[in-house]
């Protein structure tokens, strides 16, 4: 398994907040990860954290902006959307639409991470990309 990883929004929040249904082997991929200087988030997920927290369907300790930079402050490292990670995305086959998981998904791809998710469509999905169940 490649050593660096790729957290989706929800295993990003999990750890951060330090969320029980992150599992042992998922918090210590993290640990490694954070320790080694190769964990990452794509930029979309703060969009979609913001977009929950707006809708009152995500309560943050903090406001977004704070809670973002505490997290870039911890060692997580924040990947820029890109045109070649939107052009993946986009040719993405057997996946549903959802733009957010497609970017992560190609934003996982493009950097070799493995991508750290409880997400059931993402790991059931046939294609190439190293996974892990965030849940285990």
């Amino acid at each position: 398994m490649n050593d660096s990883l790729l957290l989706d929004t929800h295993a990003l929040v999990w750890l951060v907040e330090g969320d029980q249904r992150l599992g042992r082997d998922g918090r210590e991929l993290a640990e490694v990860a954070l320790r080694a200087d190769t964990i990452m988030v794509s930029a979309i997920s703060f969009w979609e954290l913001a977009m929950l927290s707006k809708h009152r369907r995500l309560v943050l300790a903090y406001s977004m902006d704070i809670w973002r930079r505490t997290v870039l402050q911890l060692g997580i490292a924040e990947v820029p959307m890109a045109g070649d990670i939107g052009i993946i995305a986009a040719e993405l086959d057997g996946l549903p639409g959802d733009p957010a998981d497609r970017i992560i998904m190609a934003t996982a791809l493009l950097r070799g991470c493995t991508l750290l998710t409880a997400d059931e469509r993402i790991l059931g999905w046939g294609g190439t990309l190293p996974r892990h169940d965030a849940r285990r």
